[in-house]
């Protein structure tokens, strides 16, 4: 959005710098991207007079001619054909950057004879294309600069232009008069009043227009004037030196007027060829397939359901984006109709995006203009062209009403402490909302039509401290809850979550992090990818389901980094899983995946493909890092995702499970895209108990001096039975004597018959009281084999 000086002085009534209006915006919100001084670039020029001027010696077109200047009487030689004696000139010292030419002057020698300096053109210092002699003044101080004297006498050609980023929730400052508004709420100056236009209209137009049914939605009004009688032409200076000021070519001054009205009340209107009209105007939307050559000279091809502008013989007008071509305006144009209309944001929005069509008529209209406006800004832009270019106006033609956007919210002159920790009287805050536009009553703040953004009381906090300036909060330290040191602020489980991350990266795995959205075909892989977990409105078909665990995700960043050369990897992940799209159907997952070998093969052999045991290790680790029970249990029966006869389940018992460990399914390798094997693990931090002592300190060390005593039993049970059954057995025969039970050799085929096999284990015995006699040994002994019986079915091997 661009304005210059002048422009913005038209509506606000200040004395204020443009370094001080352009501070003040930034302040406000709406960010000053660039300013555009012309004085600036022509400071170092200044005021000189030609004493006199003699023809060159050795050229008959060089003119030697001596100057006052500020540095006293100059020799300069000029070229210029009006360079004589007695003008008023503009004078380019030795040292200064003349823009038109890049060239900064020096001092030099023209056919023998010294130059210091150079008396300037209009062309040479960008003020226009005038080269055909030397700038002459009417009148001017010798050493003046030029750029004060032009402020004086002809300060358009020196006014400054501003630029400033509009985000998209202020479509009000998309005109100069909602700028100049901000600006008089802040304080700098006094906003104008927009006085109205006065018309008198001599019947009902020519010009009928009409909106069907099926577009009321997305064109709720439709305003028109006819016009008849004008005399086209060049736009007025002031009007030409506006538009040219913010870089828009003036055209003609039926165009210009509307470009003009655009920036100037965001209102942008059309205006149509009268003559060029045939019949009446209907607002529709577009059956799909017509076309219609644009002001743009470009042809463009209408999508069913585009909301146009047609008379009786077709489209006229992309309705808010452009208008046609067919119907545009012209030097021999006589009969105009202007049109005003509201247009809905989101439906420009997308015929915009789909036809390609940037234009200053869409940005403004997607944005949201003031809708209470349309009929008002036509009568402004009506009144200024009946006064410009004569012309006699017809009754205004409506199709539709205006929409009714009025709201109110109730003024908390308080919450501005709690939202925004700024301490503004509730006067200065009512002050502040009448000079934004609102209407106050009571407590009810009526929000102006030209403000959309504004749909609640904290948006009213929000323009209350925008205008006090939030670059007057102050930082302020919270407040302690309680005397002393603070309690520790991350629950439990992201405790847990921290320690589990810190460990993993301490074993050497690489942290990832995935979507939390994966494929119905990935999701029903691992147990997913029912409709409770299906998304209503995926990123894409990828992510259609929340993922119901880590390992998908983990499992594909391996699959594309295998595919860039990357054979060995670690990788884990920490986050959410979900069972399904309520709440509580979630849960926190520690995964981790281990590819390739364990490290660079070297001479020694020391490098070996991974295997279930370092996944287990790994799992272990980080189980102990989150607080687990140093005993547990390790069964089988896991997922399907995991090798059948190669994995394992970490449990406190069977239905309490803290993880699985093992080699994952070929079968889902091969459907996930890597090239195993791969082992990997997964944990749940939120089925590891919590500790019964909430302290930081270390339990007392329990050490015994009583000599542990070790037993070996070996027992005949069936080849399907799992050496964990028989060890879990053995360890329950006395859970607080039976310190541990190792598993150290098995034995199959010989005496033992079909289908049998020997399982032998080492039970410790770690007394805490008193000595174990033989009697109690072989009391413990009986145990063990009682029990292992009785779960396995086998029997003691004789």
């Amino acid at each position: 959005m661009k304005f210059s000086l002048s422009w913005l002085k038209t509506h606000l009534d200040t004395d204020a710098s443009v370094e001080e209006i352009a501070e003040t915006l930034t302040d406000l919100g709406l960010e000053v991207e660039g300013i555009e001084n012309p004085a600036e670039r022509l400071r170092d020029f200044t005021i000189g007079y030609v004493a006199s001027a003699e023809k060159h010696p050795d050229a008959d077109k060089l003119r030697v001619c001596q100057v006052e200047t500020k540095d006293g009487l100059q020799q300069i030689i000029c070229g210029a054909p009006n360079a004589r004696q007695g003008i008023t000139v503009v004078v380019a010292h030795p040292g200064v950057y003349v823009p038109g030419i890049d060239t900064t002057i020096g001092v030099g020698k023209i056919r023998g004879i010294e130059s210091f300096g150079m008396m300037a053109s209009e062309r040479e210092l960008e003020l226009s294309e005038e080269h055909d002699g030397i700038i002459e003044l009417p009148q001017g101080d010798v050493g003046q600069s030029f750029a004060d004297w032009l402020a004086q006498h002809d300060p358009a050609r020196v006014d400054p232009v501003i630029e400033i980023a509009i985000t998209p929730n202020r479509p009000d400052a998309l005109g100069v008069r909602g700028v100049a508004r901000d600006l008089a709420a802040r304080g700098i100056g006094k906003l104008r009043p927009l006085a109205a236009p006065a018309l008198q209209g001599n019947g009902a137009p020519a010009v009928g227009v009409s909106i069907a049914d099926d577009t009321q939605d997305g064109c709720p009004v439709f305003c028109g004037r006819l016009i008849e009688g004008v005399t086209n032409g060049p736009s007025p200076a002031w009007l030409q030196q506006r538009l040219t000021s913010i870089g828009l070519r003036p055209i003609s001054f039926l165009v210009d007027v509307t470009n003009f009205y655009t920036y100037d009340l965001n209102r942008p209107l059309h205006v149509f060829d009268a003559d060029k009209v045939s019949g009446d105007l209907r607002v529709h939307r577009a059956s799909g397939g017509e076309e219609i050559v644009a002001l743009d000279d470009k042809t463009y091809t209408l999508s069913a359901g585009q909301i146009v502008i047609s008379d009786d013989n077709g489209p006229v007008s992309i309705a808010g984006i452009m208008g046609g071509a067919a119907t545009g305006c012209t030097a021999d144009t006589t009969r105009v109709f202007v049109e005003s209309a509201y247009w809905d944001p989101v439906q420009i929005a997308y015929a915009g995006r789909a036809l390609r069509i940037n234009s200053d008529a869409r940005y403004r209209f997607e944005r949201g203009i003031d809708p209470a406006f349309t009929p008002e800004g036509l009568d402004h832009a009506c009144a200024l062209i009946v006064d410009t270019v004569g012309g006699q106006v017809s009754d205004m033609v409506t199709a539709g009403a205006v929409p009714d956007v009025a709201r109110s919210y109730r003024l908390d002159t308080d919450r501005v402490i709690s939202l925004v920790g700024m301490d503004i009287p509730a006067d200065t805050q009512r002050q502040t909302l009448t000079a934004l536009g609102f209407v106050l009553d009571g407590d009810q703040a009526h929000v102006p039509s030209w403000r959309p953004d504004v749909q609640g009381e904290a948006d009213l906090v929000e323009e209350v401290a925008r205008i006090a300036s939030l670059t007057k909060l102050q930082g302020k330290p919270l407040p302690r809850t309680q005397p002393g040191v603070p309690k520790p602020v991350l629950t439990p489980q992201q405790a847990r979550a921290q320690a589990a991350r810190r460990t993993a990266a301490a074993l050497g795995y690489n942290e990832c992090v995935t979507y939390s959205f994966i494929d119905a075909a990935s999701a029903a892989m691992f147990g997913g990818g029912s409709d409770a977990t299906r998304l209503e409105n995926p990123i894409s078909s990828e992510m259609s389901h929340m993922r119901p665990a880590l390992l998908p995700g983990l499992l594909q960043a391996a699959a594309r980094n295998q595919t860039r050369g990357i054979a060995d990897m670690a990788l884990f992940e920490v986050g959410d899983i979900f069972a399904g799209g309520e709440p509580g159907e979630q849960s926190p997952c520690v995964t981790g995946i281990l590819i390739g070998r364990t490290g660079p093969r070297d001479t020694f052999g020391a490098s070996r493909p991974v295997d279930l045991f370092d996944a287990k290790a790994d799992a272990e680790a980080i189980l102990a890092a989150i607080g687990a029970p140093a005993k547990s249990q390790v069964m089988r029966d896991g997922p399907d995702w995991f090798h059948p006869g190669r994995h394992g389940q970490i449990c406190l018992g069977p239905k309490k499970v803290l993880g699985i460990f093992g080699e994952l399914h070929p079968k889902v390798l091969a459907d996930m895209g890597v090239k195993g094997p791969a082992v990997g693990f997964t944990l749940f931090p939120a089925e590891v108990p919590l500790p019964r002592s909430k302290t930081n300190t270390r339990p007392a060390l329990t050490a015994t001096d009583l000599q542990a005593v070790e037993r070996d039993f070996a027992f005949v049970v069936d080849a399907d039975v799992p050496a964990q059954t028989l060890m879990n057995a053995a360890a329950g025969a006395d859970k607080a004597l039976i310190a541990e039970v190792r598993l150290f050799d098995e034995f199959i085929g010989g005496n033992l018959g079909e289908g049998k096999k020997s399982l032998a284990i080492t039970v410790r015995l770690q007394p805490t009281e008193a000595t174990l006699t033989d009697k109690q040994i072989e009391a413990v002994g009986a145990q063990i084999v009682a029990k292992v019986t009785k779960a396995t079915g086998g029997a003691l091997r004789s």
